[in-house]
């Protein structure tokens, strides 16, 4: 499909309890690449084959949890005209000045029902992937930890998920994949969208607080690479929530997991591709143990409860 308004997840701002620590945990075990740090003590981080230079962000503060989540825009008309998209629907932005965030431009803030500031942005500095833009080879040698490909999604809690969806919809030109009902069969559960041809690019579960993180998630390109992420948090005595498994919801395999601040990551692969005439997929109550988690067939109680 054309790639044209919002083109991707582009960036996760998160709170962390201890910041060295954090940076060595993201930095080792997690295989990212620190790009920079600023005034305000913010350490950026990328994956693997990002090209622009940081997905991943981190600041120290009392609480664990998602400051926000950012989606790179197709250039500057395409940014100026899904704010007025948002204005149109009655949502407040506000802009933030290019530069405030290293190496990215402008950014269009806003906070949607559920709570969570949601940024988006036309431009930040391609550092490359180091495999350079002539004649590249294939993959780089000696990488460390885990090692992701990209920063792919992250899965938020909150109350109005349905007002959060009309947003995305409506407002960004975001797509309904999968959804899980309640017990009543007509309530939405959960949510997953996309703005791509990906199964998700951001998802969202009804929970009775706002603004709460579930997870953010890390692509890899294999199974064998998610077997391999197991082992190095094993490794390290990282604390595992659930997985190696696989979702019915997506299809991706998984692993589901916390680092020191009690922040859950998640590394995935695979999913199917979406494209624009595809029906949403409904998970009823029934089987929504076997849509999360498709060899279990049940939820851990963690999974459930945990955020931040």
């Amino acid at each position: 499909m054309a790639m044209t308004g919002v083109l991707r997840p582009g960036h996760a701002v998160v709170r962390v309890l201890d910041l060295d620590e954090s940076v060595k945990f993201y930095t080792d075990v997690m295989g990212l690449k620190e790009t920079g740090r600023d005034n305000s003590g913010r350490v950026y981080f990328k994956c693997n084959d990002e090209r622009d230079h940081n997905s991943f962000i981190i600041r120290k503060a009392d609480r664990a949890g998602m400051d926000c989540f950012g989606f790179k825009v197709a250039g500057q008309a395409a940014l100026a005209e899904l704010e007025g998209n948002l204005r149109n629907l009655g949502v407040t932005t506000e802009r933030v000045a290019a530069g405030e965030m290293l190496e990215t431009g402008e950014r269009v803030r806003f906070k949607v029902p559920t709570g969570h500031t949601i940024e988006l942005y036309a431009e930040k500095s391609d550092v490359g992937n180091g495999l350079g833009y002539v004649d590249p080879e294939a993959w780089l040698e000696n990488q460390k930890g885990i090692n992701p490909v990209r920063m792919d999604h992250c899965l938020m809690y909150g109350g109005d998920i349905d007002g959060t969806r009309k947003i995305f919809e409506e407002a960004l030109g975001f797509s309904l994949v999968e959804r899980v009902k309640l017990e009543d069969g007509t309530t939405d559960l959960a949510t997953w969208l996309t703005c791509s041809h990906k199964a998700h690019d951001i998802a969202m579960v009804r929970h009775a607080e706002d603004d709460k993180l579930h997870h953010v998630s890390f692509l890899l390109d294999t199974w064998e690479q998610v077997l391999r992420a197991a082992d190095i948090m094993s490794m390290h005595r990282v604390s595992i929530d659930i997985g190696p498994t696989r979702h019915g919801i997506t299809r991706g395999t998984t692993i589901y997991f916390f680092d020191p601040s009690g922040n859950r990551m998640e590394t995935f692969c695979g999913g199917y591709q979406w494209y624009p005439d595809m029906q949403p997929t409904t998970w009823t109550w029934e089987e929504v143990g076997r849509g999360i988690f498709y060899h279990d067939r049940k939820l851990n109680p963690t999974f459930l409860s945990v955020v931040t």
